[in-house]
């Protein structure tokens, strides 16, 4: 045979599975993307069309919302170790289960004071507005060794959360050479979108899990407050110093991947006109959505693996 099979998985893609749960007149929303890859023994679906071994798609559609009224949707991490362990376990020829979810958030609208007079309620609990902020992340991947053995790997995280700090932030002593025409920077705006994916340690239900919830809120809260709080001198520190915030209060977690593109703003030239634009001034700049530096980094607990793929978050 001129050709061997190589890696290969299947499944159903952007799942779009909205969960309502009523507590009384109150309703939350939990708002997925969920995206299914199996693998296993497929070789003969491959080399022959056999489909013996082969799980339809439509099926692990199917799962997807069948799960979420079965077990509700506690959190995306919980949801998704839910879905994984079920197709492993439950198919002989399934070995390995990925399961990629993004979460949109809803917060409420809150009503007026005088809405018991024209919608008849004392408190309106069921309207909602979606958020503009990041995008929440999960993937869980669960692998059985044929043994008996099986591991899960949790990775949380977020997409598209845009800071920006006004100040505190400076860019020089670079290298410099023929082709370098950038000044040097002592104060500046630093701004990105954050994309970011950390690793729970938690492996397996012989471990004590954690509290997805609590643990999204704080990572979230521990790279905010990082950025706040480190004047930068290069984006790279400011990487650096959010992602060992996160390992640092976090014991849950033992690495973190950032991809952050520096979202340029720029002084105008306004001698033209005869106005100096100065930042200590307040400055006017125009904002360079491309091309733009893209920093990268991972960052680890001492003595931790890198696991996280660096093509998760780059372009």
């Amino acid at each position: 045979m001129p050709t061997i099979l190589g890696q290969n998985q299947y499944g159903k893609a952007e799942n779009r599975v909205v969960k309502i749960t009523r507590d009384g007149d109150t309703h939350h929303i939990k708002d997925l993307n969920v995206s299914v890859a199996l693998s296993g023994d497929l070789d003969d679906v491959h080399y022959n069309g056999s489909n013996a071994n082969c799980l339809p798609t439509d099926t692990t559609k199917n799962t997807c919302f069948a799960f979420a009224k079965e077990y509700g949707i506690e959190s995306a991490e919980q949801y998704g170790i839910h879905l994984a362990r079920h197709f492993v376990d439950s198919q002989p020829s399934i070995h390995r289960a990925r399961i990629r979810i993004e979460e949109y958030a809803w917060e409420r609208i809150a009503a007026s004071d005088a809405n018991s007079r024209f919608i008849g309620a004392d408190e309106v609990k069921h309207s909602f507005v979606r958020k503009g902020q990041e995008t929440r992340l999960a993937q869980i991947t669960y692998s059985a060794d044929g043994d008996g053995g099986a591991e899960f790997e949790v990775l949380s995280g977020l997409k598209d959360l845009t800071v920006m700090n006004s100040t505190n932030s400076e860019f020089w002593g670079y290298i410099k050479d023929k082709y370098t025409t950038l000044k040097e920077d002592y104060d500046r705006i630093l701004a990105t979108s954050l994309s970011t994916w950390w690793r729970h340690n938690w492996t397996s239900d012989e471990q004590r899990m954690p509290g997805w919830e609590k643990s999204y809120e704080q990572s979230r809260k521990h790279i905010l407050q990082a950025f706040v709080e480190t004047y930068s001198l290069s984006l790279q520190q400011t990487l650096y110093q959010m992602g060992s915030r996160v390992i640092n209060n976090r014991s849950e977690i033992d690495e973190i991947r950032f991809s952050a593109p520096n979202k340029h703003h720029f002084r105008q030239d306004l001698s033209f006109c005869g106005l100096d634009n100065e930042a200590k001034d307040g400055a006017v700049y125009y904002a360079a959505d491309r091309p733009y530096g893209l920093i990268e980094a991972t960052i680890l607990r001492d003595g931790a693996e890198a696991r996280i793929p660096v093509d998760m978050t780059n372009l």
